[in-house]
């Protein structure tokens, strides 16, 4: 039988070999040159999976698309993913349920949609592609219990939720690779939540007060113990300030995702590079604004890595240029634009 890791680098793992390339589009390296981080405006899933393999053809993604209401937003469109745990909305927010309701079935059939559309739009596709989910901290900071506060305060509730996630990430991404049989999948976890839940940042349900930090070890050791049994790749995603890169990386994460501009721990990122973690970097706002030009933006990263200290010839295969977070707050004619931006901007990362 072979190990979590052996299976993490089988068939579903970007390899070396370049995607469809012509004259006009250099070769990609094994992780893409440019992505996306996952949820954008709109309400058509086809549209979206058309627009994202359009305008980032070596790394597309899943779209999220959470203008559609209560279930296509992070937390419902993940617990549609879960393993024997069902959820249900409240005024509050989402919360573990005895069993499955309403606003659960509606969270899985749109998930269903998304997956339809993956397979008439993409059925053909051949190279890494991304799917997103929130990852075991956002999702127990994210869900109350039945009775009591946030799960992120009862131990039993993270690792049962944590054991159920793992399942469903592994179903689905079963589900993308049948749809999509030369997708090399990589699972992004999405973890905006890690720094608030390190430093007891986060609010109690009533809002009257803040949870108690939870040791990092604990969190390393938890998100460690899932990224260990997913079968591919993980991308672990997190756009807040004091995103904690060591941590993520001790617990295994294959790739690191980032706010350039919120990052200010250059020795984290340094030791992630020199220990061949992948770095995807987020270069443009999720939200609508004026963009400098593409090449400008390639000069920024060439300065930051100078900064950091390596080769430039190394940064084009190192980095994997995003945008900053999520674009579902942004109008759809900025999203393309940024897409299509950072896609550009990674042309200029090529050595001479």
């Amino acid at each position: 039988m072979t190990s979590p890791t052996e299976d993490r680098h089988d068939s579903n793992t970007p390899g070396d070999e370049p995607g469809s390339t012509d004259d006009l589009r250099p070769v990609p390296t094994p992780w893409g040159p440019a992505s996306g981080i996952g949820s954008l405006p709109g309400t058509d899933p086809v549209e979206a999976v058309r627009l994202v393999v359009g305008e980032l053809p070596d790394l597309p993604h899943l779209p999220e698309l959470p203008g559609r209401g209560a279930g296509a937003d992070v937390l419902g469109r993940t617990a549609a993913l879960l393993v024997d745990i069902a959820v249900d909305l409240t005024p509050s927010g989402w919360r573990l349920v005895p069993r499955p309701g309403n606003d659960l079935r509606r969270a899985q059939e749109m998930l269903d949609r998304d997956l339809d559309a993956l397979f008439d739009v993409a059925e053909r596709y051949v190279g890494p592609f991304k799917v997103q989910v929130a990852g075991p901290w956002t999702l127990a900071a994210g869900l109350e219990r039945t009775r009591g506060d946030r799960a992120v305060v009862d131990p039993g509730a993270r690792r049962d939720l944590a054991q159920s996630l793992t399942e469903g990430i592994a179903a689905h991404v079963a589900a993308v690779s049948a749809r999509v049989p030369g997708a090399r999948v990589v699972v992004q976890l999405d973890e905006p939540s890690v720094p608030a839940v390190l430093d007891g940042g986060l609010p109690t349900i009533s809002g009257f007060g803040k949870l108690s930090a939870v040791e990092s070890n604990v969190v390393e050791e938890q998100l460690a113990a899932l990224v260990a049994r997913v079968p591919v790749p993980v991308v672990v995603h997190c756009c807040a300030n004091r995103a904690p890169l060591d941590l993520f990386r001790a617990a295994g994460a294959e790739g690191l995702s980032f706010d350039l501009g919120m990052v200010q721990d250059l020795d984290a990122v340094g030791t992630a590079v020199e220990a061949g973690t992948h770095l995807f970097v987020g270069v443009v706002p999720g939200t609508d604004t004026i963009l400098v030009a593409p090449k400008a933006t390639a000069s920024r990263l060439h300065a930051w890595w100078r900064e950091l200290g390596f080769p430039a010839e190394r940064l084009h295969t190192a980095v994997t240029l995003t945008p900053a977070c999520g674009l579902a707050g942004a109008s759809p004619a900025y999203a393309r634009t940024a897409m299509a931006h950072v896609r550009e901007a990674a042309r200029f990362l090529l050595p001479e």
